[in-house]
């Protein structure tokens, strides 16, 4: 692979073969820490739908502005407020990127130690299909973490 700017290859990451990683739904990236969550208007819009709600309602409701952009609220605990206790993430569907591209965050990939750390709190991070480096690569670049 070649790097854009100089022409030059750019090196293997540690992860070339692959990670293996399943959700499995079992919410522990929805809770804990406070934290920000962000969402386009793009997502709202369909996060509203999903709810069958007007997307102005949705807005006001679950998301708030913080650092110039707009994030999910979190509740007291610092549960996501999309998060049911039930029944998980309730527009799992059509979850923000942020979401969908967990656990594929720079932070938690940028070495084998913070693979480590990643799936020492995450249940189906190195566990299930093996995601090629390509998708990885791929989700990396969706949201930077």
């Amino acid at each position: 692979m070649a790097d854009s700017q100089t022409g030059a290859a750019e090196p293997e990451p540690w992860y070339k073969d692959g990670l293996a990683f399943e959700c499995t739904q079992c919410g522990d990236c929805c809770t804990g820490a406070p934290g920000f969550v962000w969402v386009t208007d793009e997502e709202l819009a369909a996060i509203a739908a999903e709810l069958g709600e007007p997307v102005g309602e949705v807005r006001d409701r679950l998301t708030r502005r913080a650092r110039g952009r707009r994030t999910l609220r979190e509740r007291s605990n610092g549960d996501c407020v999309l998060l049911d206790a039930k029944r998980g993430c309730s527009v799992y569907r059509v979850r923000p990127a942020q979401c969908r591209t967990w656990p594929f965050w720079e932070s938690n990939i940028e070495t084998p130690e913070d693979w480590k750390r990643t799936c020492d709190i995450c249940p189906g991070s190195g566990r299930g299909e093996v995601i090629p480096v390509e998708e990885i690569s791929r989700r990396l670049k969706v949201i930077k973490m």
